[in-house]
């Protein structure tokens, strides 16, 4: 609760959000993620809830000339829970609806922190554990959660229900907990996974790589094949109830997840003695059954994909091959998606952070002593030792608990992905923050580093239990005393946010006649401008920023050729066919200088338009035609016979697709 009044105060403040007017708040939506609580006010303004419902399932009014299920392709279950509960509770007399929304997402990271702190809990056995977890998280906010940049986004209220499911997995996962409990960590576990999936499009891929980690575990013999198999049981279980709920959404047939899903199972089918015999055979065995799961994995992917006509795995692998230099492409969607902050590697920053902080450090040498520990424990389990019944403290094996090796191949493997995606690091840090935190306040890590160091001078169970107190007390406190005042001066620190030119574009748009009414006018531009507007005056556009939606992508991509060198009969054609009755410049996109030269839009749009060639490292354009943002602001023919100027200010011009074509010279 805490947490979530820190949240609250430090967005007010952020945004001046308590002093803004309405337009203004929604501004605050940034990073074109605003367009979702368009369909929240949608919801409440509708006569009641079914009617609001049925109009987002036949819904024509959002993207021009189409008429698609909104609730399924844009992922809209938050907006629907969120106005269903808003209805239904009476909060209208109280609450506004901006706050509702916006207190429902800060309510699920107040939940989301309590996670953490219960699953560093359970792996400790110390409460002080699960508030240096908190305390870490809290501290590298920038890196580990994206509530600050901008509330609505579908991984906000994602990544809550994550923690939750890794927090009962974990308790699942234990051999210290009792039947009742073990039930409860289940029931958690099978409905945070289901909410998961619901909520964000890209969960089966976070899954996919949790399911990978209990894949090994299950293969040497760390985890009981009875648990392994209950949880494949919560992910099918939760796929299917999905796949339903998301009107037979074709991408959840060939995901990743199921694929591997299929796999491990057919493996298992044919190596029925897989965990018998000697070392050596035992290895071979591991080897062929890596083969066989993945072989059958990537199978089940091909004939799913051909058999549900989803295009998304094939955009993915052309990502995959250009990121790391397998392949290169001219493909605007391909290299506008690698342009994506969340698709860049991450910078040195990232991890400078990390240490300034002392997470990264402390969370090196956790790492290391427990990976050590589970490759001594997968070698006595595959020279055919027994499994202990029960650990104590005495034995020093940290790396034989079942939840201990699981966060280990967790954070290593979204640890990897990070080094690869920035935007990973909002999956990869608090588990971090979880994982080091239990190794510092750990008996059993620090009575495993004495065993291997064989200690006699003092008693290494006194020490350690003395080390597992001490140290997160002083870490603690060094935390307290360096980062509290920072903490506390974010929630002084009052910060501008203003953009005239856009409030005065919204209300532009607002104070048209009928005919040029934002319910009957069709606006092109930049997917966030897009966005912004569909929130703001509720206009229909010819695309969103939804980059998960390769169809939307190659709209905005015939919207965005305003910004290319190509003539006024080209770029008309073009809008035209997306029923286009305005469209906007942005002077930041036509004029754009940033270091990243090859990331520009109108530097994408050359290269696919194949209007520029490289000639002796020297960039040459190919095309006759001028740059058709800067050509058009010149008002000369044949620009003014196709579009004609209705409104600008500094940042912004707006044209009219003329519907009679003018030929004056």
């Amino acid at each position: 609760m805490l947490y979530a009044a820190y949240l609250s105060a430090h967005h007010d403040r952020k945004f001046w959000f308590s002093t803004r007017q309405d337009l203004e708040r929604e501004l605050s939506f940034q990073g074109g993620s605003g367009f979702y609580y368009h369909f929240y006010k949608q919801m409440l303004a509708a006569p009641s809830f079914q009617t609001g419902f049925s109009d987002l399932l036949v819904d024509n009014r959002t993207v021009s000339g189409e008429t698609m299920n909104s609730v399924q392709r844009l992922f809209l279950y938050p907006e629907l829970l969120t106005s269903f509960i808003y209805r239904v509770t009476g909060c209208q007399d109280y609450v506004e609806p901006v706050y509702f929304y916006i207190g429902s997402v800060l309510g699920l990271q107040a939940f989301y922190v309590t996670a953490l702190f219960v699953c560093s809990w359970m792996m400790s056995g110390s409460w002080v554990s699960g508030m240096l977890a908190v305390s870490w998280y809290l501290i590298n906010r920038q890196d580990a959660t994206r509530v600050d940049q901008a509330v609505p986004l579908r991984l906000n209220w994602a990544l809550p229900f994550f923690s939750c499911q890794v927090a009962a997995l974990t308790g699942f996962l234990s051999n210290s907990l009792g039947s009742a409990a073990e039930m409860f960590c289940y029931m958690t576990m099978s409905i945070s996974t289901f909410s998961f999936l619901l909520l964000w499009e890209h969960a089966h891929y976070v899954l996919f790589i949790q399911a990978v980690c209990l894949v090994l575990l299950d293969s040497v013999d760390l985890v009981p094949q009875r648990k392994t198999a209950d949880i494949h049981k919560v992910y099918l279980s939760s796929l299917l109830l999905v796949y339903l709920l998301q009107f037979q959404n074709p991408s959840l047939l060939s995901c990743p997840l199921l694929c591997l899903l299929i796999g491990s199972l057919l493996a298992r089918y044919f190596q029925r003695r897989m965990k018998m015999g000697r070392l050596l055979a035992r290895l071979m065995k591991l080897f062929l059954h890596f083969y066989l799961v993945f072989t059958c994995g990537l199978t089940c992917t091909y004939l799913l994909k051909k058999l549900s006509a989803s295009a998304d795995d094939d955009v993915l692998l052309k990502l995959l091959q250009v990121k790391f230099g397998l392949n290169s492409t001219s493909d605007f969607v391909t290299n506008f998606l690698l342009c994506q902050d969340g698709l860049q590697t991450p910078g040195q920053n990232l991890f400078l952070r990390l240490t300034q902080t002392s997470v990264l450090p402390f969370y090196v040498l956790v790492l290391t002593v427990c990976l050590l520990s589970a490759l001594q424990a997968v070698y006595r389990r595959l020279s055919g030792q027994p499994v202990g019944a029960g650990l104590r403290l005495e034995d020093g094996r940290v790396g034989e608990q079942p939840a201990v090796v699981y966060h280990v191949l967790h954070t290593l493997l979204f640890g990897f992905l990070t080094l690869l995606f920035d935007g990973v690091k909002y999956v990869w840090t608090p588990y971090v923050c979880v994982f080091t935190a239990f190794g510092v306040c750990s008996p059993d890590l620090w009575m495993t580093v004495f065993r291997w160091l064989r200690l006699k001078s003092v008693h290494p169970v006194v020490l350690s239990l003395i080390l597992s107190t001490a140290v997160p007390t002083i870490i603690g406190f060094s935390l307290w005393r360096e980062f509290y005042p920072r903490v506390l001066a974010e929630l002084a620190d009052l910060q501008g946010f203003y953009e005239p030119d856009t409030v005065e574009l919204i209300n532009w748009i607002r104070s048209q006649s009928p005919a040029v009414a934002p319910a009957v006018a069709v606006f092109a531009g930049s997917p966030q401008l897009l966005g912004t507007l569909k929130l703001c005056s509720g206009s229909v556009v010819t695309s969103l920023p939804v980059y998960s939606d390769l169809q939307l992508l190659r709209r905005a991509e015939q919207s965005l050729q305003v910004y290319s060198l190509r003539s006024a009969e080209e770029v008309y054609k073009r809008l035209s066919a997306q029923r286009s009755s305005f469209v906007i410049v942005e002077e930041s996109v036509c004029n754009e200088l940033t270091l990243r030269r090859n990331c520009r839009i109108k530097d994408l749009l050359d290269v696919s338009n194949q209007h520029v060639v490289y000639d002796r490292g020297q960039k040459l354009s190919s095309s006759k035609h001028g740059r058709f943002c800067q050509e058009i602001k010149r008002n000369y023919s044949p620009y003014t016979n196709y579009f004609t100027r209705v409104f600008w200010n500094r940042s912004y011009h707006v044209y009219r697709v003329n519907s009679v074509i003018s030929f004056q010279y």
